[in-house]
């Protein structure tokens, strides 16, 4: 592991480990204070900016209010993601793309942009639709990517539907070896790490699982 984040500007209670990158991150609205944008600037070099605006069960904001307050954010002179959407950022007329349009008209700072992806195609086609999507938001703004959360989950059919164990792992191998070969994605993170959060993590406790060994390995 090379870095990490955690919704928030600061660490917590956790320290960090020695020679890791901690990306804090600015969640929303309410986040958008001295204290926590202070914070964020004691925590290192690169800024994550307001979690999934486009969702109502998340930071839920309107283009022009994150437009509002991106100068406070900007001020902090970390090098600044865009909002990460749910999904739909290669979308002409989505919610990322009416900010970037409106961040270019009022000549503000965008540095990299931050993709969230959970494929419901649970078979060897998986990682080529990431890769797709990938280049399809690259190709839309012309700037480097993040992904800050993918795995395989449907969403699809209201409960979500989760792979089987050696989907999930042929899915970890085949889509890590793509991204390491995307000179435009810069950084990468599986959602989740521990199977207490998600069935799609890598870890069971402290140990690895069988995905999570495979990903150490595929890394």
């Amino acid at each position: 592991m090379s870095w990490y984040y955690n919704w928030t500007s600061s660490t917590g209670a956790l320290a960090r480990p020695k020679g890791v990158d901690y990306v804090p991150m600015i969640w929303g609205p309410g986040s958008v204070t001295s204290g926590e944008l202070g914070n964020a600037k004691k925590q290192g070099k690169e800024l994550l900016a307001f979690q999934e605006p486009d969702l109502p069960s998340q930071s839920h904001m309107t283009v022009e209010q994150a437009l509002d307050l991106w100068p406070k954010l900007q001020r902090t002179g970390l090098r600044l993601s865009a909002p990460a959407v749910a999904s739909g950022a290669d979308t002409p007329g989505g919610w990322l793309d009416r900010f970037m349009k409106g961040a270019a008209q009022r000549h503000l700072r965008v540095d990299f942009i931050p993709v969230h992806w959970f494929g419901g195609d649970f078979g060897p086609n998986a990682a080529q639709e990431l890769r797709s999507y990938l280049e399809s938001v690259h190709n839309r703004y012309h700037k480097p990517i993040w992904l800050t959360e993918y795995a395989l989950t449907d969403y699809g059919h209201g409960t979500p539907r989760y792979p089987s164990g050696q989907q999930q792992k042929d899915f970890v191998a085949s889509s890590t070896k793509m991204l390491n070969g995307l000179d435009f994605v810069e950084r990468y993170a599986w959602f989740a790490l521990s199977t207490g959060t998600s069935p799609t993590g890598l870890y069971d406790g402290t140990k690895a699982n069988a995905s999570g060994q495979v990903y150490q390995h595929a890394g």
